[in-house]
């Protein structure tokens, strides 16, 4: 897990991609932890994604360095249930000013079961890193 960890933290900016009906849908993330030997994610409660994902948890995230690499790490989204997850996302990532109970926006964190990850090089084969 930490080469996946060590490849989303290099990148900055990742991609996570869910479906909506039969449409794709592709949105910018750049927060994660890692706890319990687990990287964890975090979406709003009251976005669309959240709500994509427990209609269908099947994700994948993408990212890419500047040496052209690229990561597919794919897998089936489980939301934890302990909200200490979310409370360490929050501090860490600095997203105090989302998540607080003035605004009422509750952090969803989540971790990924049944997964593969492959760093892939630009014009060579796939390692897989889990």
């Amino acid at each position: 897990m930490s080469k996946v960890k060590d490849f989303l933290a290099e990148a900055g900016v990742f991609f996570m991609a869910t479906v909506d009906g039969d449409q794709p849908k592709l949105r910018p993330l750049g927060a994660f932890v890692e706890a319990d030997g687990r990287l964890i994610f975090g979406v709003g409660d009251f976005k669309d994604v959240y709500k994509q994902m427990i209609k269908n948890p099947l994700v994948e995230i993408a990212a890419c360095k500047p040496d052209g690499h690229w990561l597919r790490y794919t897998g089936r989204a489980v939301f934890e249930t302990d909200y200490k997850y979310a409370e360490q996302m929050i501090a860490d990532c600095h997203l105090e000013a989302i998540y607080n109970e003035q605004t009422g926006n509750r952090l969803m964190t989540f971790h990924l079961e049944d997964a593969s990850a492959v760093d892939i090089a630009v014009m060579g084969e796939g390692e897989n890193l889990l």
